[in-house]
């Protein structure tokens, strides 16, 4: 058994790992039987594939998590924008809502959002208008100022 001992090469190391509690890794001590091989580079591709599902899975949560937090921040946005213009355009303060929509959820009419925000520009933009053809019209009809073109 001594003379068994002395004549292994890696009887060292298996001890060595053998103490550790687990045994000695596959790479120290390969196998030549081709099935053997076969069955492992099978197993060894079967934990890839799944290893490659679970990272394509992270990676699509990620982009998913990312294009939710994108569509809150930019619905908050909207919001603040168009509460921000109410605020400024109505001089007078609006009537109370009713009380079923009081008590409603502040994103019930989240849909309608982009079309008050619209609807709220271009009012916004008709009394910009009228305000400077007022303005134009109460004004003394001025000289034409001359023309920035240089004549040849």
């Amino acid at each position: 058994m001594t003379n068994e001992q002395n004549s292994d090469p890696l009887n060292f190391m298996r001890n060595m790992w053998g103490n550790m509690g687990f045994s000695l890794p596959g790479m120290i001590a390969p196998t030549f039987d081709l099935d053997e091989l076969d069955k492992r580079i099978k197993d060894m591709k079967a934990v890839e594939g799944w290893l490659r599902m679970n990272l394509s899975m992270l990676q699509m949560t990620i982009q998913g998590l990312e294009m939710q937090r994108t569509t809150v921040s930019t619905v908050q946005t909207m919001g603040q924008m168009a509460s921000n213009a109410a605020r400024s355009m109505s001089a007078a303060p609006e009537e109370a809502p009713p009380a079923e929509e009081a008590t409603a959820s502040p994103l019930a009419g989240a849909a309608m959002w982009p079309w008050q925000m619209m609807d709220q520009i271009r009012e916004q933009m008709q009394q910009h208008a009228e305000s400077v053809s007022a303005e134009a019209a109460s004004e003394p009809a001025a000289e034409k100022p001359a023309s920035r073109r240089s004549k040849k």
